[in-house]
C-alpha cells in the first residue's frame, strides 16, 4: 500500500530541492526524519514537514503501520515562476524570476 503527500509552489528552487530529495530517497522514514532534522539547508525543513505529512495520511487514512514505512519515491518538478522586477540606472528595470517547485511524496512498505 502507498500513501502520497504533496506540496506545490513551494518557495525554492527544483536544484535545490533535489539535493535534499536525492539524501532520503528509499530510505525508512525514521532514518529520513533524522537526516532532514539535521541537514542544514532549507530544502530539508520543507520535505520534511511533507514528509510527517506523508505520514499521518497513511496513518490515519490507510492504517499503516508507521515503524515498517519506507520512503518510495520522492520527486521535485520545476513549478511556475514569480516574475519581480528590480529598478536600475536610467529608468531601466531588471526582470528577476523566483523560483518555485512542486514536492512529491509516496510512502508505502
Amino acid at each position: 500500500m502507498e500513501t502520497k503527500a504533496s506540496l506545490r509552489g513551494a518557495r525554492m528552487s527544483a536544484q535545490k530541492g533535489r539535493l535534499v530529495a536525492d539524501l532520503i530517497r528509499g530510505k525508512p522514514v525514521d532514518q529520513a526524519m533524522n537526516l532532514l532534522a539535521f541537514n542544514p539547508k532549507k530544502g530539508a525543513a520543507i520535505i520534511k514537514k511533507l514528509l510527517e505529512s506523508a505520514v499521518a495520511n497513511a496513518e490515519h487514512n490507510d492504517g499503516a503501520d508507521i515503524d515498517a514505512l519506507k520512503v518510495k519515491t520522492v520527486y521535485v518538478e520545476r513549478g511556475t515562476f514569480l516574475k519581480r522586477f528590480q529598478a536600475r540606472a536610467k529608468g531601466r528595470g531588471n526582470r528577476v524570476l523566483k523560483h518555485t517547485c512542486h514536492i512529491y511524496i509516496t510512502v508505502g512498505d
